[in-house]
């Protein structure tokens, strides 16, 4: 079977973290356009998916059957999963710089089929987790193992999709299905509490019948450890709640929401890019 390169060094997954974000800045910035902050408050979750050793998947069998599912419901966050998969092997890392091109795999949100390693089209947002149980689902039809993985935006959980979701697959007990939420507390037009607060948001996915885990979605060792306390749990889905800073790893990006899909400048790439080389 197949997997990411498990590692037990803590320092060799922060080092591919900041290599990933280094990647998503270079890539945004060529393309002058993207959502910088979104995709770097979600790197360490990525991370830990695909240089962890949590999913099982093969870079040279991209559909192969019995493969993790891993799905970007925030689609808008689509460069953290373009570096990912570079990183991995699914295409060459010089691709990267296509993102948002005419004609390149790499458009601004996911597209099935285009790239490998790509497993839904996402971007409307709130639809991911519905997919991620039709693969679950599909999957104890068919009697595989595999387990999938689905990622969701804070602000994105405002959606009434992603509770009808959640209430089916606690119902289904679905317990091959994974939710992380990456709660950087920010969405486009402002600060998530302020907009549409998703408090007391831990008791609703529990209320859901889920299991539920809550997490500093930046301490690679705490959002592991989560991973493998999901993959032990049996009887419920498991959703991760990972707080996380939005823009992290930038200063002048971390909470900022100017940078929710705003690329940066030339100077402010060549700041940025010192402070992930320190």
């Amino acid at each position: 079977m197949a997997v990411a390169p498990a590692t037990t060094s803590i320092a060799s997954l922060e080092d591919t973290a900041r290599t990933l974000r280094r990647y998503i800045l270079r890539m945004i910035a060529a393309a002058n356009s993207g959502h910088p902050g979104g995709s770097l408050s979600a790197v360490e979750i990525v991370t830990a998916l695909y240089f962890g050793g949590i999913l099982h998947e093969d870079p040279a069998n991209p559909e192969w059957p019995d493969r993790d599912r891993f799905i970007l419901s925030k689609g808008h966050g689509a460069p953290v999963l373009y570096a990912a998969l570079a990183e991995r092997g699914y295409f060459p890392v010089d691709e990267l710089k296509t993102l948002r091109q005419v004609n390149s795999r790499l458009q601004g949100h996911p597209v099935q089929g285009l790239l490998p390693g790509v497993e839904a089209s996402t971007g409307s947002l709130g639809q991911g987790l519905s997919i991620g149980i039709g693969h679950a689902l599909a999957g104890r039809l068919d009697g595989k193992g595999f387990r999938t993985y689905v990622l969701l935006g804070d602000g994105e959980c405002q959606e009434g999709q992603v509770w009808e979701a959640a209430m089916a697959a606690g119902n289904y007990e679905l317990d091959t299905l994974t939710a992380i939420v990456d709660y950087n507390g920010f969405q486009l037009d402002g600060p998530v509490n302020a907009i549409q607060s998703l408090e007391p948001f831990a008791l609703k996915f529990s209320s859901f019948k889920w299991n539920v885990i809550e997490i500093d979605g930046h301490d690679l060792r705490a959002v592991l450890d989560a991973f493998h306390r999901a993959q032990a749990h049996h009887g419920q889905p498991t959703c991760i709640i990972a707080h996380t800073v939005k823009g992290k790893g930038v200063t002048f990006m971390e909470n900022n929401n100017e940078f929710h899909g705003k690329a940066p400048n030339a100077e402010q790439l060549e700041v940025a890019l010192a402070q992930l080389s320190e």
